[in-house]
C-alpha cells in the first residue's frame, strides 16, 4: 500500500510556527546630528532622498526576514507614521512591522534591550540590527550558521557580522573600532576589545588564557563591525539581569567573553561578499551617500531597488535623474553647479551657486553666488545670497561659517488666542526638544556672528551637541574634525580646502581674529564651568580637545587657559600655611588636566606657568605652585631644569625674578638629592 504524502502534521511543530524576527534599534542614542535630530529622529534623516529606516527595511526584507520590531524613544509617532505610509505597511510587502515604543528612561542600547524583554514580544533567535544600517549582506546565510552551531552548543547566543577591510577604510570609525580574537577553527570571538580613536590605542592586553587554550587563534584588527547581530532568545535577558550592561559591544559582549559566571560563547561570521555599514556621524553619512551613488550597494541603487519607491534614470558618470515624475524636481539657475552632492525634492539653487560635497535635504531654497562645501543642509532651510558654508547650516547674506558650525531655527513661542484655554506643557518629545532648544538658545555663541537681515537662527554652542555620557559623540566629532577632507581616497584635496583662503586678505584676518576670540570665550567658560559644576577630569579634558580641534588652535592655547585657569582661581590668603593649602588643594584636584588635554609637556608648562604668574596678582605664588606641580608628578625635576637652561626664560622684570626663583628651587633639590645619596652610603 502506498505510503501517504506528507502533511504539515509531520513536520516538527517549532519548524513549522518558527518566523524570523528581527529588532531594529531606531534610536542612536548620542547627539552627533543635533540639532538636525531635534524635531525628528535620526533614523528618518534622508539619505540619497530616502529615509534611513528605509534603507535598513530593504535591506532586511532581503535577508527573508518576515517580522521586524521597530524600538523607538525619539519621536516614536513620527516613525510610527513614516512606516504606515510607507510600501512596507502593504500587505503584498511580506513584511509585518511593529513600532515599539520604550519606555522615558531609555538611554541607551541596553536599555532598549531590557525594554524587549519587559514587552516579550521576541519568541526566537532574532536578527539585531540598527536603525541606520546601509546593507544587501545575505542575512539568511547567517541565521542558518547561528542554527546550525545552535544545535550542536546551546550556549552559543550571539553571531556577530564583520567584513575585512582596511584600517582606514572610509566607512570605518577610528572610535568605533576594535580587536577581535578569533579561534581560527571555529570562527568563535574569544577576546573583545574597542579601541578608541582618541586619545589613540596601540596596545591591546590578550587574557592568557585563552593563548594557552586555544593554540590556533586570530588577532584582528582589520575587520569591520556591520552591527549585524544574530541572537538567541534569552539574550534580552542575560541584559535584564545584568544593569550595568549599556552598550552592546564594550559592555555585553566583553562581559559575556570576561564571565566566568553565564559561560557562554558568542561567534563572528566574517563575510566575504556583500556592503554594510552604519551612519554614525557626518563622516560616514558623507561616504555611505558616495557609495550608493557608486553603486556599491547595488542592488539598493536610485535606479533599481531605491527603498523610497522613488525612480530614477542612472546616467553617465553616476548621476541619477528622477523619472516619470517620482519626484519633484529641483531648480538650478544660470551658470549653478553641483559636484559630488545630493539634492532633495522642490529645492532651488540660485545662479552662480557652487554645491562641493554637500546634502541638501527637501524643500531648501539657495540664493545665487552662494558656496556650500562638505556640509548638511536640512528640509525647509533658507541660505541667503552670496553666503558661503563651509561645513555649516543656515546663514544670512555675506556669512562665513567656522568650519563645523551647527545652525538651527530659534524656538517658536506660541501665542495664546483670546477666549481658547491656554496649551498644556507636553512631557513627551516636543518638551525635550525644547527644553534642548532653550538651552542652546541660551548659551549660544557670545561673540558676534551675522546671520542676515531678519534671520530668526542662532549658531548652536558645541558643547551643547554633546553632553556629560556622550564622551565618544566628543571623540567620533574629533576624528571628524581631523578626516572630514580624507572622506574618499583619490578626491583632489585642494577642493576641499577651507574656503575662509579664498577671501580677501582683510577679511581672512578678520575671521582668524574672531576664531580666536570665540575660543578665547570658550574655552573661559568652559572652564569656569568645569570647576563651579565639579566636572570630572576626563569630561573637562574631552570638552577642551573639542573646543581646540574646532578652533583649530595650537595645543598651547589651550595649555595656557588651563594653567591662567587654574592659577586664577587660587584663593589669596595672607598666612604662608594657609596658602600653602589653597595652592595644594587647587592642583590636586585640577592638576593633571594640564596634561590630559592632548599631551604632555613639562617645559612648556613651567614656561607658560611663569610667564602668566610674572603678568598676575599671583606672581607671589609662583614658587609654592611650581613646587605643588613638582609634587603632583605633573612636571619632573629634568623639566624644570630645561626650562631655567632656556634663554628666554632669563627675561626681565618679574620674569627674571620667577627665574630666579626656579633657580633656588633646583639648587634645593640638589641638595636633597646629595642628602638621599649620603644617606645611602651610609
Amino acid at each position: 500500500m502506498p505510503s501517504k504524502p506528507s502533511t504539515s502534521k509531520d513536520i516538527p511543530e517549532e519548524e513549522e510556527a518558527e518566523v524570523l524576527q528581527a529588532v531594529i534599534l531606531a534610536d542612536s542614542f548620542n547627539k552627533r546630528f543635533k540639532p538636525l535630530t531635534i524635531d525628528r529622529p535620526k533614523c528618518l534623516l534622508p539619505i540619497c532622498n530616502t529615509p534611513l529606516l528605509d534603507w535598513t527595511l530593504e535591506g532586511l526584507a532581503l535577508a527573508g526576514v518576515q517580522e521586524i520590531f521597530v524600538i523607538c524613544r525619539s519621536h516614536p509617532e513620527q516613525v510610527k507614521a513614516a512606516i504606515r505610509n510607507s510600501k512596507w505597511s502593504h500587505p503584498s510587502s511580506g513584511l509585518k512591522i511593529v513600532p515599539v515604543m520604550t519606555a522615558k528612561e531609555t538611554f541607551s542600547p541596553g536599555d532598549a534591550m531590557r525594554d524587549i524583554y519587559t514587552h516579550g514580544i521576541i519568541t526566537s533567535d532574532f536578527v539585531l540590527v540598527s536603525g541606520d544600517l546601509v546593507s544587501n549582506i545575505r542575512i539568511d546565510e547567517v541565521v542558518r550558521a547561528h542554527k546550525d552551531r545552535r544545535k550542536v552548543n546551546k550556549d552559543a547566543i550571539m553571531t556577530m557580522v564583520v567584513k575585512e577591510s582596511g584600517t582606514t577604510h572610509r566607512t570605518r570609525s577610528k572610535g568605533d573600532s576594535a580587536v577581535f580574537v578569533l579561534d581560527q577553527d571555529t570562527s568563535e570571538c574569544l577576546h573583545y576589545e574597542p579601541v578608541t580613536g582618541y586619545p589613540p590605542k596601540s596596545i591591546a592586553r590578550i587574557p592568557r588564557d585563552i593563548l594557552e587554550s586555544h593554540p590556533n587563534i586570530e588577532i584582528r584588527n582589520d575587520l569591520l563591525d556591520c552591527s549585524i547581530d544574530v541572537c538567541a532568545l534569552e539574550v534580552p535577558s542575560l541584559f535584564q539581569d545584568n544593569f550595568d550592561y549599556g552598550d552592546i559591544r564594550r559592555d555585553f559582549v566583553h562581559g559575556v567573553l570576561t564571565s566566568d559566571l553565564l559561560m557562554k560563547n558568542i561567534y563572528c561570521y566574517v563575510a566575504k561578499e556583500g556592503y554594510a555599514a552604519r551612519v554614525q556621524d557626518t563622516r560616514s553619512y558623507d561616504a555611505i551617500s558616495k557609495d550608493i551613488l557608486s553603486r556599491w550597494t547595488f542592488p539598493l541603487v536610485p535606479d533599481d531597488n531605491l527603498p523610497g519607491g522613488y525612480a530614477y534614470d542612472h546616467l553617465r558618470g553616476n548621476k541619477y535623474i528622477p523619472k516619470d515624475n517620482s519626484v519633484v524636481l529641483s531648480r538650478l539657475g544660470d551658470g549653478a553647479q553641483v559636484v559630488a552632492s545630493t539634492l532633495g525634492a522642490r529645492c532651488s539653487v540660485g545662479p552662480d551657486t557652487v554645491l562641493r560635497n554637500a546634502y541638501v535635504f527637501d524643500d531648501v531654497t539657495i540664493g545665487p553666488n552662494c558656496v556650500l562645501e562638505s556640509c548638511i543642509i536640512g528640509a525647509g532651510v533658507q541660505v541667503g545670497e552670496r553666503s558661503r558654508i563651509a561645513r555649516g547650516s543656515l546663514l544670512g547674506p555675506g556669512t562665513v561659517l567656522m568650519p563645523f558650525e551647527r545652525v538651527s531655527r530659534r524656538k517658536q513661542k506660541s501665542v495664546p488666542v483670546i477666549g481658547e484655554p491656554a496649551e498644556e506643557d507636553d512631557d513627551g518629545d516636543d518638551a525635550d526638544a525644547d527644553s534642548e532648544l532653550e538651552e542652546a538658545e541660551k548659551n549660544q555663541r557670545s561673540i558676534s556672528q551675522n546671520l542676515g537681515p531678519g534671520s530668526d537662527a542662532f549658531v548652536w554652542p558645541r558643547r551643547a551637541i554633546a553632553r556629560k555620557g556622550d564622551e565618544e559623540g566628543y571623540e567620533n566629532e574629533l576624528e571628524n574634525f581631523n578626516n572630514w577632507r580624507l572622506m574618499r581616497l583619490g578626491d583632489d584635496l585642494t577642493d576641499l580646502l577651507p574656503s575662509v583662503t579664498s577671501l580677501p586678505a582683510a577679511s581672512a584676518a578678520a575671521t582668524v581674529s574672531a576664531g580666536e576670540q570665540e575660543f578665547q570665550i570658550e574655552v573661559r567658560l568652559s572652564l569656569e564651568r568645569a570647576f563651579s559644576e565639579g566636572h570630572s577630569l576626563d569630561n573637562a579634558s574631552v570638552e577642551l580637545k573639542t573646543l581646540r580641534m574646532a578652533s583649530n588652535v595650537p595645543l598651547r592655547r589651550v595649555r595656557e587657559a588651563v594653567v591662567a585657569g587654574i592659577v586664577e582661581n587660587i584663593p589669596l590668603v595672607e598666612d604662608a600655611v594657609p596658602q600653602r593649602t589653597e595652592i595644594n588643594k587647587w592642583v590636586d584636584r585640577w592638576g593633571d588636566l594640564i596634561n590630559l588635554i592632548g599631551g604632555v609637556d613639562g617645559v612648556e608648562t613651567v614656561s607658560i606657568l611663569q610667564y602668566h604668574c610674572a603678568s598676575s596678582t599671583r606672581f607671589p605664588l609662583f614658587g609654592q605652585i611650581l613646587a605643588a606641580l613638582y609634587q603632583n608628578d605633573i612636571v619632573e625635576e629634568e623639566d624644570i631644569q630645561n626650562w631655567h637652561a632656556k634663554p628666554e626664560a632669563k627675561g626681565e622684570g618679574n620674569v627674571q625674578k620667577t627665574w630666579i626663583v626656579g633657580a633656588r628651587m633646583i639648587h634645593q633639590l640638589n641638595e636633597q638629592e646629595s642628602d638621599d645619596e649620603s644617606e645611602d652610603s651610609e
